[in-house]
């Protein structure tokens, strides 16, 4: 395994304590077989996404969509079926799952919908007006008068 060292991108950046600690989460992550269930994630726009999910089995009402601070928490657990069945091949997993997804800051979920065994999830960053880039207007001190010190 190969390890990173990523001091160098915070050595000149302050308040990024946050990514610092993502990357060392997706590092450390088992990169093992956590494929289930199957997942997209698409840009659709400059500021908009959808996360689809394959869950074949499963109702609406089995599944739980949230959103926690910078997380987006996708879970479904599959009532219990009392039904005595004799499989010659079963291979749709219903099985108990829960999918975490970080997300960054100003994206919130807009949607949520659950059709043809797919869930997909529409996101949009809102970036507040506070934090959009605006112009600043540069004036000449041309027609500004000059300060003229005070005789006693």
């Amino acid at each position: 395994m190969r390890t990173q060292d990523f001091s160098p991108l915070f050595r000149a950046s302050v308040g990024f304590d946050r990514v610092a600690d993502m990357l060392d989460r997706v590092m450390t992550q088992d990169v093992g077989p956590n494929t289930y269930p199957p997942y997209n994630i698409e840009k659709i726009d400059q500021n908009a996404y959808r996360i689809s999910v394959a869950v074949a089995g499963f109702t609406g009402d089995e599944l739980n969509v949230e959103q926690r601070e910078n997380a987006l928490v996708i879970s479904a657990r599959k009532e219990k079926d009392e039904t005595a069945r004799t499989y010659l091949h079963r291979g749709i997993a219903t099985r108990a799952f829960e999918k975490r997804f970080t997300i960054a800051d100003h994206v919130r979920v807009t949607a949520a919908t659950h059709e043809n065994g797919m869930l997909h999830i529409d996101l949009v960053r809102e970036v507040p007006e506070a934090l959009k880039p605006r112009r600043i207007e540069i004036t000449s001190d041309a027609g500004v008068p000059a300060l003229e010190a005070e005789t006693a």
